[in-house]
């Protein structure tokens, strides 16, 4: 019996860490929700359908190509997009990197250049990007993009190639890891 309540409290406690670092990168949107030196973006999964089926349904027979991005388009969850020209950066930067657990992101990029830094971070399931993060902050600029999808390196790469997504002529410039 005491081996099932421990085992209990032992998973109950993962389910919490892991919920509450989900939520990490929502509470800090939240935090800033209404803080009017802030400009916020969110674009819906359903408007990400809309673009991807606008794609496909544009694209004649001979243009494959047009039909899988948008295939690969409406793959992407949503997009938030946190950022503002009137905040010291750094600090934001710091606290928003604060809130991430390093076992649970992976980091892709980290360019620290003359008091600006920019990190690109995944977070993995099953072999399968489900988060793309770009935090970036230096005196005078912060910005946090957040995209959620479910997607492999390879994807990742044609969309920074090939798309105007927030975030992905970033990620582009920066090495393209082929996990």
């Amino acid at each position: 019996m005491k081996k099932i309540v421990l085992f209990s409290f032992a998973l109950i406690s993962f389910v919490l860490q892991v919920h509450a670092q989900d939520d990490a990168i929502q509470r800090f949107f939240s935090k800033y929700m209404d803080d009017d030196r802030f400009s916020r973006v969110y674009i819906s999964p359903k408007m990400m359908q809309m673009a991807g089926g606008f794609l496909k349904s544009a694209a004649s027979e001979n243009e494959q190509e047009t039909k899988e991005l948008g295939t690969l388009i409406s793959k992407v969850r949503g997009v938030r997009i946190l950022s503002s020209d009137e905040v010291d950066g750094k600090e934001f930067y710091q606290e928003a990197m604060s809130t991430l657990s390093k076992n649970k992101y992976e980091e892709l990029m980290d360019v620290q250049d003359k008091g600006s830094s920019l990190k690109f971070m995944v977070r993995e399931e099953g072999g399968l990007v489900k988060e793309l993060l770009m935090i970036t902050g230096d005196q005078k600029d912060f910005t946090l993009l957040s995209m959620l999808g479910s997607f492999t390196y390879a994807e990742l790469n044609i969309l920074a190639e090939n798309t105007d997504i927030p975030g992905m002529e970033e990620y582009g410039k920066g090495s393209k890891g082929n996990k």
